[in-house]
C-alpha cells in the first residue's frame, strides 16, 4: 500500500539521512587506524592509475581501488618503485609481496600515512552515499515515497554499512555494483530496447569491475530472462527467448567489449607481457580449478589483444581458488582451516541488529500471506499468477537465496562484509512484504494498527541501537551475539577486528607512559613507525624455516613474564581456540594468558594487559 508523501518531503528526508550518514562516517573513521585489506588496496590503486601496470592485487577488480586512489593523484607522494617488492624477481609471486609493499609505500617512503588513509576512504563514503541514492530510487519505484525512506534508513543505519562504507574495500562496490545491474538487466526485460539493452551491458560490466563474485549475474541473468520469457510470453515462448537471446548476446559484448577490456587495457598498459605470463603462472598453476580453466587464462597472458582478458579471468580464477581453499578462520571458539557450513547464517544473525530481524520476519510473511492469497486458483495457477505480478521481489529473492547458498558453501568465512552484497536487496524484500501485509489488513483493523506500530518501533530501535554502536561499527554485535563487548566469542577478523583501534591504542601509550610495550597486532599499520623503541614485536608462535624445520612449521616462545603486552582479539582468540579435528596447526598457546584480566582496551579489539 503507498502511503501519501509527496516528492518534496521524501527527497528532503532522503537528503538529511545521507547527509547525515556522511557525517557518521567521516566522524567515526577519524580515530580508525588502517585495517588490513586496506594495506594492499590503496598501494595497489595508486600503483594503477600511476603506472599503468597490474601486478599488484589482481584477485580483486580495479574499479573501487581506482575510485579510492584517485584523490592521491593530488598529493605529492613517492612509490616505491626501486623497492625488491615491486620488482618480484622471484618465479611465483608471494601473496604477501603486496602487503609489504604497502607498509613501504605508506610508511617507509618519506609519505604521510594519515593523509594517504583519509583521502583514500574519502571516495568509499561517496561511493556508499552513491548505493544509498540508487537504493531510495529503486524504492520509491517499487513501493512510493515511505517504502524509499524506510529502505534507506535500514541503509543509512546498518552498523555494517557504516562500517565498511568508510574503508577501501571492495564490498560495498559490490553491493552498489549488484543493486545498479539487477534493476538495468529488470527494466531492460520489461522494456527491451537498443538504448535499455546497451545501459544493462554498461551496468553489468561496471558491477563486474567492482568484485569478481558479482560474476554470479551472468548466469542469475540468463535464469532470470528465461523466467521472465515463460511468465510473461507463454503463447509466443519461443519468439520472445528468440529475441531477448539477441538482445542478451549484444549487452554481453558490450559488458566485455566496451566495459571490462578497455579498463583492463588500461591497466596493464605498462604491465609486460612477459611478466603476465610469469605472475599468471605462478598464480594460478597450484590452483584447485581444473587444469583446462588455468590453462585458458595462462594461454591469453602474452597475447597483444586479448591480454586485458587473460588480466581479468586471472582474478576470476585466483578468487575461486581462495573460495575453495578457505582460510583459517576462529568461529565461536573453534579454529579450523576452511569454512565452517553455519558460519555465515550465524555471522549475520549476531551481527545485524535485532529490530532488522524482527522486520524480516514480518516482512516475510507478508510475502507467505502475499502468495497464499493467490493459491485459491490451485498451486500453480496461484504461484504464476503472484510472480508475474511480483517478478522484481521474485528476482531479488532469487538472487539473494543463490547468493547465500555460495556464501554458505564455500570456504572462506572472514566476515559478514562478503555478504553486503545482498543487503541493499533483503531491505527491498522486508519492505516489499511489510507493504503487501499492510495491504491486505483492512484499514482501522486493530491488526492492522499494531503492525503499523510495530514497525515504527522498530525502525525506531534500528537508529537508536546504531548512534548508541557510534564510533565502534566495525565491533557491533546485537545482544544475542554478546554486544560489542564479547562479540568477539563468535567470530573476529573484519567481524570485530581488523586493526582499526591502533591509535587508540596509541593514544593509551601516551597517556600512561609506557616505555616498552610487547604487541601481537592484527592489521594494516606499521606499530615500529609509530612506537618506535617503545614497540617489542611479541608473536608467540611464529613461522620459522631452518634445516631442522620445513617451511611454514611454527614455533611457540614462552609466555611473557613481565612488561605489558597488548593483543589483538583476532590474535588472542587464534591463541585460545579448541582445534577441529584434522587442524595440524600450534593452538593453546595463549592459554597461559586466561588466568590475567585486562587492565584496559584500546578501543574494543586490542586487549592490554600489564603482568607484574
Amino acid at each position: 500500500m503507498r502511503f501519501s508523501l509527496s516528492n518534496l518531503p521524501a527527497f528532503f528526508i532522503a537528503s538529511f539521512l545521507l547527509l547525515f550518514m556522511t557525517g557518521v562516517m567521516l566522524f567515526s573513521m577519524s580515530k580508525d587506524s588502517l585495517t588490513f585489506d586496506e594495506l594492499a588496496h590503496i598501494p595497489a590503486g595508486y600503483s594503477y592509475l600511476t603506472l599503468q601496470d597490474y601486478r599488484l592485487n589482481p584477485e580483486h577488480p580495479p574499479l573501487a581501488k581506482d575510485i579510492a586512489a584517485f584523490p592521491l593523484l593530488f598529493l605529492d607522494l613517492k612509490f616505491p618503485v626501486q623497492s625488491e617488492w615491486w620488482r618480484q624477481n622471484s618465479q611465483n609471486p608471494a601473496w604477501w609481496v603486496q602487503f609489504n609493499l604497502g607498509n613501504e609505500f605508506l610508511y617507509h617512503s618519506g609519505n604521510n600515512p594519515k593523509d594517504i588513509i583519509f583521502w583514500s576512504r574519502f571516495p568509499m563514503i561517496l561511493l556508499t552515499l552513491a548505493l544509498g541514492a540508487l537504493l531510495f530510487i529503486y524504492a520509491r519505484r517499487l513501493g512510493g515515497n515511505f517504502f524509499g525512506i524506510a529502505a534507506l534508513i535500514l541503509f543509512s543505519f546498518s552498523p555494517s554499512i557504516l562500517a565498511h562504507g568508510r574503508l577501501v574495500t571492495t564490498d560495498i562496490g559490490a553491493a552498489f555494483g549488484a543493486l545498479f545491474a539487477i534493476f538495468s538487466w529488470l527494466n531492460f526485460l520489461k522494456h527491451p530496447s537498443a538504448s535499455r539493452m546497451a545501459w544493462a551491458g554498461v551496468a553489468l560490466g561496471i558491477a563486474m569491475l567492482l568484485k569478481f563474485t558479482i560474476i554470479l549475474l551472468i548466469p542469475f541473468f540468463a535464469l532470470l530472462t528465461l523466467l521472465y520469457v515463460l511468465l510473461m510470453f507463454p503463447s509466443h515462448k519461443l519468439r520472445r527467448l528468440g529475441a531477448y537471446l539477441l538482445w542478451s548476446a549484444g549487452a554481453g559484448l558490450i559488458c566485455f567489449l566496451f566495459v571490462i577490456w578497455p579498463v583492463y587495457q588500461f591497466h596493464i598498459w605498462n604491465y609486460p607481457a612477459e611478466r603476465q605470463l610469469r605472475d599468471t603462472i605462478g598464480d594460478l598453476q597450484p590452483g584447485g580449478i581444473t587444469f583446462y580453466e588455468n590453462a585458458f587464462a595462462i594461454s591469453l597472458a602474452d597475447k597483444p589483444f586479448v591480454r586485458p582478458f587473460a588480466q581479468y579471468f586471472r582474478g576470476v580464477f585466483m578468487a575461486t581458488q581462495r573460495g575453495q581453499f578457505g582460510n583459517t578462520v576462529v568461529f565461536q571458539e573453534q579454529i579450523k582451516a576452511g569454512g565452517f557450513s553455519s558460519y555465515f547464517p550465524v555471522v549475520y544473525l549476531a551481527k545485524e541488529p535485532l529490530a532488522l530481524h524482527a522486520l524480516s520476519l514480518i516482512g516475510l510473511a507478508g510475502i507467505l500471506w502475499s502468495i497464499k492469497k493467490k493459491l485459491y486458483q490451485g498451486w500453480k495457477n496461484g504461484l504464476i499468477t503472484w510472480s508475474k505480478r511480483n517478478f522484481t521481489i521474485l528476482a531479488l529473492l532469487i538472487f539473494i537465496v543463490s547468493y547465500w547458498l555460495l556464501a554458505i558453501s564455500g570456504n572462506l568465512n572472514i566476515g559478514v562484509r562478503h555478504l553486503l552484497v545482498i543487503f541493499p536487496l533483503i531491505y527491498l524484500v522486508i519492505l516489499a512484504g511489510i507493504q503487501k501485509l499492510l495491504l491486505y489488513l483492512p484499514h482501522g483493523q486493530r491488526a492492522r494498527r499494531v503492525i503499523i506500530a510495530l514497525i515504527i518501533l522498530f525502525l525506531a530501535g534500528y537508529a537508536l541501537v546504531s548512534l548508541a554502536a557510534y564510533p565502534f561499527y566495525l565491533s557491533y554485535y546485537n545482544p544475542l551475539g554478546g554486544g560489542i563487548q564479547n562479540g568477539y566469542r563468535v567470530a573476529v577478523d573484519s567481524n570485530y577486528d581488523w586493526g582499526q583501534d591502533f591509535y587508540r591504542l596509541l593514544d593509551f601509550v601516551q597517556k600512561n607512559n609506557i616505555s616498552a610495550l610487547h604487541l601481537d597486532y592484527f592489521g594494516g599499520e606499521d606499530p615500529a613507525y609509530w612506537l618506535g623503541e617503545k614497540y617489542i614485536r611479541y608473536n608467540p608462535c611464529k613461522e620459522v624455516a631452518s634445516n631442522a624445520t620445513p617451511a611454514g612449521q611454527r614455533q611457540c616462545d614462552p609466555p611473557l613474564e613481565k612488561g605489558w603486552l597488548a593483543i589483538s582479539t583476532n590474535q588472542l582468540m587464534g591463541g585460545i581456540a579448541k582445534p577441529v579435528s584434522g587442524f595440524d596447526q600450534p593452538t593453546g598457546y595463549y592459554n597461559w594468558l586466561l588466568k590475567y584480566e585486562p587492565i584496559a582496551r584500546a578501543g574494543n579489539s586490542l586487549f592490554i594487559f600489564f603482568l607484574p
